[in-house]
């Protein structure tokens, strides 16, 4: 059931509780008037909803209480408690053309995992690494409503020549403003470093030994090399001393996918090398913030073969570690199976970091929405007793439903995929919608295998063909019914569209199993590169539109062209990028 009607509203706290109060109401306020057309009135409210500190309850827990019809009142202990409430609040509403109607839901909540982070990936022209940063903090004010409380960046040195190169300086400073607009609201943020990393300019003479196959930029350090060990804690100082204003709560090293080395000091990696620095470097750290705690990432770990280094991990922790607060593991596809079986190296607690941005589509989003409940509900399966929380891995907007899906996982572990589904379907599109669009997404789900990608040391574009598994015509004719049935406001929002474009997409596809597009997707594609801030954006990340191609023939800033024309196989004078369709089977 719901309340009547209100285009009149007004939030009310009292000035002890400012502090406490004062970003949630701006965040419900600005969403509520975004959604609807109503008019913020405190002389003459229809409907008042009160913010209140309550210091009895736990930390990021809330009460919402409806102690009249006209009225809503939400009480936490702190900002993100309070927050929280505000997101619960919003998604019982239901916005009409001129108003809202609030839900009917009372009680207490409160989150199961304490560490629900998300990772903002911000590299090649992505969405986070173009889109002006206020539309980030935001997005992340609106992330933080479904209870994420952790926001984690990553300051990737490869880029740079050193920490003073003016174009570091502003990637910096961009990240800066991301987690200072986190801190406002009661997040709490994290830097990733990784092991070995290094500028571009390093010194050839401390590099490492690349037989790893997972240095992408051979520009790495040896920390076996006493000079290079010194140089990398030098610069995880300056690392330390551009962010000291933000003072991170966490610090995240990472293995691989760049990083390590190979040589007979380092390896196996993952437990010789990779910790020794890692070690060097928490205790760095935690000399200048002694509260602060390391995230000791094992991404990648033993992927080809038993290279021993969960179990070299697992040794070494087992004699004891006091400078590790945390394991985090996950992979592209499954999760790890060592940590699940065998116990968690050192007994702390665990981690994981969902792969929600890459699983078989390429570009990642250049197709639109890649909504994967039935995966996420299965990975999560495997991991909800295990985890304290995670990081999802996060390249843009088109992974809105996944962020959601992991969101509420790690605040309620037993909740379903698909309860969770038709909560946000409600809240984003509408409740009227509900079951055309859970259909509708079950069907892009068993159709999701898209890949239309350059290669660039043939210098050509790779076209493989899409299993249509479910009927794509049949998703496409839900969404319209269900965009018939929406407000003209939640119809144009980008959530609404992505899905919307999505569909269209592989309905205009479907006829040429995948191989080729037409004016339709043309339209589509460039529609999505306006959504994401594309228009830079390199080869994994582009909406594959004939002026991407034009621009990534030409883009001296993407890493695999560079490499082609190191070697000679890309000819930026070509007219022409010759597109291949390859079958399943083949191999390219």
């Amino acid at each position: 059931m719901l309340s009547s009607k209100s285009s009149r509203f007004y939030i009310d706290y009292a000035t002890a509780d400012q502090c406490v109060c004062e970003d949630a109401a701006r965040i419900l306020r600005t969403r509520i008037q975004s959604r609807c057309g109503v008019v913020y009135d405190r002389g003459n409210p229809q409907f008042v909803l009160t913010l209140k500190q309550d210091r009895a309850l736990s930390p990021e827990s809330f009460v919402i209480e409806l102690p009249a019809a006209n009225s809503a009142v939400i009480r936490g202990l702190d900002k993100l408690g309070i927050l929280y409430g505000a997101g619960r609040f919003l998604r019982d509403c239901t916005f009409h053309e001129q108003g809202f109607s609030t839900g009917l839901w009372t009680g207490t909540s409160r989150p199961a995992k304490p560490v629900r982070g998300i990772y903002l990936a911000t590299h090649f022209h992505n969405y986070y690494h173009d889109a002006p940063v206020e539309q980030i903090i935001e997005y992340l004010e609106e992330l933080a409503l479904w209870g994420f409380n952790v926001v984690q960046v990553w300051f990737d040195m490869h880029h740079y020549t050193d920490i003073d190169d003016p174009k570091a300086r502003r990637m910096i400073d961009r990240l800066k403003r991301i987690l200072v607009g986190a801190r406002r609201i009661g997040m709490r943020v994290c830097l990733v470093n990784l092991g070995n990393e290094a500028f571009a300019d390093s010194p050839v003479e401390l590099r490492a030994d690349f037989n790893t196959g997972r240095s992408i930029y051979r520009c790495e350090l040896c920390p076996s090399k006493p000079k290079a060990r010194e140089l990398l804690l030098q610069w995880f100082n300056e690392v330390l001393d551009a962010f000291a204003e933000v003072q991170p709560d966490f610090i995240a090293f990472g293995p691989y996918d760049q990083g390590g080395c190979a040589c007979g000091n380092c390896a196996p990696w993952g437990s010789n090398g990779y910790l020794k620095i890692c070690e060097a470097k928490a205790r760095l750290l935690k000399s200048r913030w002694p509260d602060a705690k390391v995230i000791l990432s094992t991404w990648l770990f033993d992927l080809e073969h038993d290279q021993g280094e969960w179990r070299g991990l697992a040794d070494v922790f087992a004699r004891g570690v006091d400078w590790c607060d945390y394991i985090q593991a996950d992979s592209h596809t499954n999760y790890p199976e060592f940590p699940l079986t065998q116990g968690v190296p050192g007994h702390l607690p665990l981690l994981n970091f969902p792969e929600i941005s890459m699983w078989e589509m390429h570009p990642w989003g250049g197709f639109g929405a890649n909504p994967l409940p039935s995966r996420f509900q299965r990975l999560w399966q495997t991991v909800k007793s295990e985890v304290s929380g995670g990081f999802p891995y996060s390249e843009g907007l088109f992974e809105d439903i996944n962020k959601v899906l992991c969101a509420r996982f790690y605040w309620d572990p037993d909740r379903s995929a698909d309860s969770i589904l038709r909560e946000y379907i409600a809240y984003e599109y509408s409740p009227d919608v509900v079951e055309e669009v859970i259909e509708a997404i079950d069907i892009l789900e068993a159709n999701h295998n898209h890949s239309w990608y350059v290669d660039w040391r043939l210098c050509r574009q790779i076209r493989r063909p899409i299993r249509f598994r479910k009927d794509p015509r049949r998703a496409y004719e839900l969404i319209k019914q269900a965009d018939a049935r929406l407000t003209a406001n939640a119809r144009g929002r980008w959530r609404w569209r992505i899905l919307y474009l999505r569909a269209l997409i592989d309905q205009e596809l479907a006829p040429y199993e995948g191989y080729w597009g037409n004016e339709v997707c043309e339209s589509a594609f460039e529609e999505l590169t306006e959504i994401y801030h594309a228009q830079k954006a390199e080869t994994t990340l582009a909406p594959p539109t004939r002026r991407a191609r034009r621009h990534l023939r030409t883009s001296e800033n993407d890493f695999y062209i560079k490499e082609g024309i190191k070697s000679g196989l890309i000819d930026l004078d070509s007219e022409n990028m010759p597109i291949v369709g390859l079958t399943d089977t083949q191999d390219d």
